[in-house]
């Protein structure tokens, strides 16, 4: 009887072993072909993009916008400083160093190294001499110690001194802020967040405002720009499209901290009454009625179309001697009795509270002035003689 074996029957090896190694080869061949193929997609568009030379195009001329602000910037730089308030402390190595704790901005004044700044700038240095120094930082990054010539905090001004005054000093030019208009350019050059010698373009957005000074008294005829300015470049220069100085700027209004466009800068009249005196006198005697003013907007909005009204007066003052009469308000019936509105300055017309006061200013403690008055529909002529506070 025939044995059969159960298992099946042997595989021939050598051909499972050629079959096996086809298919690897296919598989290598076709790793080959895919490596080559992916190699000429990426090589192949590269390596005509490297035969097409690389082609940089020169920058076209400034156009005559471009080449107004190049002007001005150029011309006012070499005028324009950093201030710094600085603190001597001892160092990990024990050598004494300057520390800076605030810095703003600044502008030279005269050929003397006078340079005109905001009274906050230099606030701290100016109360505490002993602990606190200046440093002015010239546009060639040289620094220089600085002394505090003389402060005005109701216009937030100040005069400092460059203590060495060797150099030939670069004075700005002085414009007019009389005769300004909504809607002119205006160019702003400090050093906000300390990023030294920044220029800023933007336009006047309105005049006459009313901004706080740091003594709590308002400083009016304000100019009003939308300029980017920010922390740093308080007491830098407002230029117009002349380079001519307008303005000192000093503050923004910003509910985030940031800049949100509405800045304002101290008029340059005012700028420059308050300057002379400071240098000359050491202190600011300014002339003055003793009487607070109604907002100019408000009293637009009431429907006076000109002149400036009396809001307050204070007791034993020029204006209280000389009868004029405050705004009032019945506080039983709440019925509102107008102030005197003030039309005219010595025959000169009275077009808001900023006129009013550089008439102020261009006059002297105990100089008459003639005031015409509005009162009950009523016009009339007062004589006033000014003291100085």
């Amino acid at each position: 009887m025939p044995m059969f074996h159960d298992d099946p029957l042997p595989r021939n090896r050598k051909r499972n072993h050629l079959a096996l190694g086809g298919v690897v080869l296919l598989l290598l061949a076709a790793m080959v072909l895919f490596a080559l193929g992916m190699g000429i997609y990426w090589l192949w568009p590269r390596a005509k993009q490297a035969d097409v030379p690389i082609v940089q195009i020169a920058n076209s001329p400034p156009d005559m916008e471009e080449n107004e602000a190049i002007r001005i910037f150029k011309d006012a730089k070499d005028s324009v400083v950093n201030v710094d308030t600085v603190v001597l402390r001892r160092g990990a190595d024990f050598r004494i160093q300057e520390e800076q704790t605030e810095t703003g901005s600044g502008f030279v004044w005269d050929a003397s190294g006078h340079v005109v700044t905001n009274y906050h700038v230099i606030k701290a240095a100016y109360l505490k001499p002993n602990q606190l120094s200046l440093r002015v930082v010239m546009a060639d990054r040289s620094s220089r110690k600085a002394s505090v010539v003389a402060v005005a905090p109701d216009y937030d001004l100040a005069v400092i001194r460059i203590l060495d005054s060797s150099d030939n000093f670069k004075p700005l030019k002085l414009g007019q802020s009389n005769g300004l208009l909504v809607g002119q350019k205006a160019y702003a050059i400090g050093n906000p967040f300390g990023l030294s010698l920044s220029m800023t373009k933007g336009i006047i957005s309105a005049l006459d405002r009313e901004i706080d000074s740091p003594s709590g008294r308002p400083i009016p005829g304000a100019i009003q720009i939308d300029a980017p300015i920010n922390p740093g470049n308080s007491g830098g220069p407002l230029l117009n499209k002349d380079g001519l100085l307008i303005g000192v700027n000093t503050s923004i209004a910003t509910p985030s901290g940031g800049n949100v466009g509405i800045g304002f800068a101290i008029p340059v009249d005012t700028v420059v009454a308050v300057v002379k005196e400071l240098i000359k006198s050491g202190r600011l005697l300014k002339p003055d009625l003793g009487v607070r003013l109604v907002d100019q907007r408000r009293l637009r909005q009431a429907g006076y179309p000109s002149g400036v009204m009396i809001a307050s007066i204070q007791p034993d003052s020029p204006a209280a001697k000389a009868g004029l009469r405050a705004l009032t308000t019945n506080q039983q019936t709440g019925a509102v009795r107008p102030g005197d509105l003030i039309l005219q300055w010595n025959g000169k017309e009275v077009r808001g509270n900023g006129e009013l006061e550089q008439f102020l200013l261009q006059s002297q403690p105990g100089n008459k002035v003639r005031l015409q008055i509005e009162r009950d529909d009523r016009k009339m002529e007062v004589d006033v003689t000014l003291r100085g506070v």
